[in-house]
C-alpha cells in the first residue's frame, strides 16, 4: 500500500471520512468495505460502521445499482449483460442487480444499440459483408448487449 492509506485510522476517523466518500457519489458495500480494511480497522470495526452507513442511509445498494446501470447505459453505451456482470462482480444481490437494470427504458436501449451499431459501421473499413457485420456485431456483444438483439440490429442497419 502507498499514499494516504497506509496511516492506520480510528474508527471515529474512518467514519467521518468514510461518510464523505459515501457522500460524494454512489458505492457498493464491498468497495466501503475495502476501504475500511484499508484504513487499518478491524472486522468488528467494520461491520459496525457499514451497519451505521446503511442505517443513515449513506449506503445502499439498490440505489447503487440504479446509478450505476443508468450511469453506464447513458454515458459508456454499455448493454444490459456487460452491466450485470459488473454489478455481480460488485457483490450486489440480484434483487438489486434486477432493480439496477429496470432503469433502463426499453426503446432507450433500442435507439442506443442502433447508435452503437451505426457508428461502429461507420468506423470500419471493410468491404465484405459478411465481415462487416461479424466485426460490428462482435463489437455491439462486447459492449454488453444480447447477441440475438445485436444481430437483428445489424442486418436491419446492413441489409444484403
Amino acid at each position: 500500500m502507498d499514499g494516504p492509506r497506509t496511516k492506520k485510522l480510528s474508527p471515529a476517523e474512518a467514519l467521518a471520512r468514510i461518510m464523505r466518500y459515501c457522500a460524494y457519489q454512489e458505492r457498493s458495500h464491498q468497495e466501503v468495505k475495502r476501504r475500511l480494511f484499508d484504513y487499518g480497522l478491524f472486522a468488528s470495526q467494520v461491520d459496525e460502521i457499514l451497519s451505521k452507513l446503511i442505517a443513515d442511509g449513506f449506503l445502499n445498494e439498490e440505489r447503487f445499482a440504479k446509478a450505476f446501470a443508468g450511469g453506464k447505459f447513458r454515458m459508456k453505451k454499455w448493454g444490459k449483460l456487460k452491466i450485470e456482470q459488473e454489478l455481480k462482480s460488485r457483490g450486489l444481490t440480484e434483487r438489486c442487480i434486477r432493480s439496477g437494470l429496470k432503469e433502463i427504458d426499453a426503446a432507450d436501449y433500442r435507439k442506443s444499440l442502433v447508435l452503437v451499431v451505426r457508428k461502429k459501421i461507420k468506423e470500419t473499413h471493410e468491404h465484405n459483408l459478411l465481415a462487416k457485420r461479424n466485426k460490428v456485431a462482435r463489437f455491439a456483444i462486447g459492449k454488453g448487449y444480447e447477441p440475438e438483439l445485436v444481430w437483428e440490429t445489424v442486418k436491419n442497419e446492413l441489409p444484403d
